[in-house]
């Protein structure tokens, strides 16, 4: 084998440091070539080793009776009987939809959809996390623009429903969009899937779309950070087919069916490379490739473009053996292009070749699991004090509370999400029972009695002011929302985007986020199946604020028992479960109010977040609960306005609220944890008030359903009772309803690409 010089230049192109170079030659006891080279850079990238956080993410409590494969398959599964189990996972594809947001955004979709049918489950459910710059920039709402209908396009073409999401907005992300997304597939539990090549000679098969040059270093640019003008790096941006994707998904679940395979592994992040390795690597075997029978768009491809494409709609299988023209009869009905590529081997060795001649000979193991390992140095920034510092007695509260009302219940993050919604299919499929716009959206089993809910939810504000405690907040606000439609929460996959790993300052934000989840996790008895990581969303040096997304799925035993945040009916009363305390600090009322991201997250306290969970819980169980939703974003004002407004129609309601010895903007518009609204009929409410006495969990009865104003009135010490809230729900609606499809309507879908 014959290869250029190999210079400091080349191996800095290629993302590698000099000791990371050392190491290679270690391994292979001489120097690679330049095919090799390009193989140790994608599957040593952050994006592919995981090298910066493997040490810290065992602390996830990864095991539960329910989990049946947790971390380190192509996606978690969990057991939801009935012989049924749930296969999910989130990802990450960032970079890509800043640079292209459309084809970033859609084959972010298509990719997570590959990694749960690839475990042999079908897809039934989309769900994303989004981060944009405020919309009032042009730049911002291009990208906006351009993630929004790339998910709806191949979402809604490949015939999954997106059936929930959430969105926030901040200066922070104006250079490094966030966009995360889950999905969600069932599969019968004898019939999964793993990606894993055994036994010696049986043959390896390239299945899907043909390979070409998109894509190539997506997952080294995934693991770089940003400068400006990182436009010019569109071409390493994959394009996505849903339409082959669609037959890919129905030609792999026949091949499952019929049981013509071994493993099964989806051609993700460094292409050829990355499933070849990975499948000899989980199976302790080899694998050696022929690229000649690769199947390819274009002429002319050299093998490091081969094996470093990544080019969508692309499978790699082992075949049963003598099965491999079973495999290829039923590709050919999908209309796939299909070829036998190679043969497991038994040596460990993933062999390469090409028209015969060996181009690279590498350890499987050494590019799949024998990355570096770093812990790399993690301190508080010295700005943390100042973010974490907060005097309330230097912040005026509010004279007009209906401005501040009106004011948070238009900004982007709290406002109606209907403009990105009512662009995905969210009913195909037929098994959406509660829609999007709830705090969770749940799902039937056909077939069962029983239904799952899935939510996603990460305060990013509170992580950076406090990564610990923005964390759990993350788990207990997601399982919460779960909670709210009435399903028992089960496991969670997580997605944990931040900034450059090698800054201390980051690490600080990364491992008080992880042991935060770990902590929350334990206490509320929700296992890690699943979850990704990304780094380096940084440009010019500034980070993004620390977002350790969180993706959760629960079950509900009785699909029709599911609960919706609207309220229901006159005279229905509400409650609040949980306590309201001075929680000010990092909350959107601070922010769109006062201008000021500053002070400590609200407390957690995890035993009663539990408590409070499944008091819930067991009132759904008895028919007692009309309508519940999460207390977050906005406080009570905002959480008590919205079950007003999701009614249909619009309705009213009436509320007093004790003083306690609280400002008025912290009983109204404070974000204090572990609280949920609920409504209950009057002849109910004893035996709700019973439950919540046995469960030694506080709540108070705070008003009634009714009218057509929501009123907020605060009844202080001496008995006198103030009205610091009265507006009309119908207009408080129009504006909710219509703020974000506002901001979008500014500017036209083709402005702002370069702004």
């Amino acid at each position: 084998m014959t290869h250029p010089l190999m210079t400091k230049e080349l191996i800095a192109q290629h993302g590698l440091t000099e000791e990371e170079y050392q190491k290679i030659i270690a391994i292979l006891a001489r120097e690679p070539n330049l095919t090799e080279l390009g193989m140790f850079s994608v599957m040593w990238s952050e994006h592919c080793s995981y090298k910066s956080s493997r040490a810290f993410l065992k602390r996830l409590p990864t095991e539960g009776p329910q989990v049946v494969h947790g971390p380190g398959e192509n996606a978690g599964v969990i057991d939801i009987g009935d012989g049924l189990v749930a296969v999910f996972k989130m990802e990450s594809h960032n970079h890509p939809s800043f640079i292209e947001p459309y084809q970033g955004a859609a084959t972010g979709v298509g990719g997570i959809l590959r990694d749960v049918f690839t475990m042999g489950a079908r897809p039934i459910a989309l769900l994303n996390a989004l981060r944009f710059g405020p919309l009032d920039r042009p730049k911002n709402r291009y990208l906006f623009r351009g993630v929004v209908s790339g998910i709806a396009g191949y979402g809604n073409c490949v015939g999954v429903p997106t059936v929930g999401g959430e969105v926030c907005f901040n200066e922070i992300y104006n250079k490094n969009p966030l966009v995360n997304v889950f999905c969600l597939g069932i599969a019968r539990r004898d019939k999964i899937f793993l990606g894993r090549a055994v036994g010696e000679g049986n043959p390896v098969l390239y299945i899907g779309a043909k390979t070409g040059r998109d894509g190539i270093h997506g997952a080294t640019m995934a693991s770089d950070s940003f400068e400006e003008g990182e436009e010019s790096k569109r071409p390493t941006v994959q394009v996505g087919d849903p339409f082959t994707e669609k037959l890919l998904i129905e030609a792999c679940l026949e091949l499952m069916d019929k049981d013509l395979l071994i493993g099964i592994q989806d051609m993700g992040a460094a292409g050829l490379t990355s499933s070849s390795c990975e499948m000899a690597s989980r199976g302790d075997s080899g694998i050696e490739l022929e690229l000649a029978s690769v199947p390819r768009r274009e002429p002319g491809m050299t093998p490091y473009e081969l094996l470093l494409s990544e080019s969508q709609e692309r499978m790699l299988l082992v075949a049963k053996p003598g099965r491999e023209g079973d495999v290829l009869d039923i590709c050919k009905k999908w209309d796939l292009a299909a070829a036998v590529v190679g043969r497991v081997t038994a040596d460990g060795m993933l062999r390469v070749k090409d028209q015969g001649v060996t181009v690279a000979e590498v350890p499987a193991r050494a590019l799949a699991d024998d990355a570096p390992k770093y812990e790399r140095p993690a301190a508080a920034p010295p700005y943390q004090d100042h973010l974490q510092s907060l005097q309330l007695e230097v912040i005026a509260e509010p004279k007009d509370c209906n401005t501040v009302l009106e004011t948070l219940l238009t900004s982007p993050t709290i406002a109606h999400k209907g403009w990105i919604f009512e662009q995905y299919d969210h009913m195909v499929q037929t098994n959406t029972l509660v829609r999007p716009g709830a705090d969770a959206a749940v799902l039937r089993l056909k077939g069962t009695d029983k239904a799952l809910a899935v939510t996603t939810d990460c305060n990013s504000l509170y992580c950076v002011l406090n990564p610990y405690i923005g964390a759990a907040s993350a788990v207990a606000e997601a399982a919460r929302n779960l909670v709210c439609v009435g399903a028992r929460p089960l496991a969670l996959t997580d997605c944990l985007n931040f900034g450059n790993p090698e800054r201390p300052d980051i690490m600080w934000q990364f491992v008080l986020a992880v042991e935060g989840i770990a902590d929350a996790c334990r206490a509320l008895e929700i296992p890690v199946v699943s979850g990704n990581v990304s780094f380096y969303n940084e440009t010019g040096g500034l980070s993004i604020y620390p977002t350790p997304g969180i993706g959760m799925v629960g079950i509900l035993e009785h699909a029709d028992r599911s609960v919706t945040p609207g309220f229901k009916g006159e005279g229905d009363q509400i409650l609040l479960i949980g306590e309201t305390g001075e929680d000010l600090g990092g909350t959107e009322y601070l922010r769109c109010v006062h201008s000021r991201e500053q002070g400590t997250p609200p407390v957690l306290n995890l035993e009663r977040e539990r408590a409070v969970q499944r008091l819930l819980l067991a009132a759904v169980d008895r028919g007692l609960v009309r309508s519940a939703h999460d207390c977050s974003e906005g406080g009570l004002a905002v959480a008590v306005a919205e079950s007003c407004l999701s009614s249909e129609p619009a309705c009213g309601a009436r509320i007093v609220l004790k003083q306690k010895r609280l400002r008025r903007d912290s009983l109204l518009f404070g974000e204090s944890q572990s609280r949920i609204v609920v409504s209950v009929k009057s002849t109910d409410l004893r035996a709700f008030e019973k439950l919540g006495r046995e469960a030694a969990v506080p709540m108070e009865q705070i008003g009634a359903v009714g009218g057509a104003h929501l009123v907020m009135a605060i009844c202080d010490e001496r008995g006198t009772t103030t009205t610091w809230i009265d507006r009309p729900c119908q207009a408080l609606a129009e504006g909710w309803r219509s703020a974000l499809a506002n901001l979008m309507a500014s500017t036209p879908s083709a402005e702002g690409r370069d702004a």
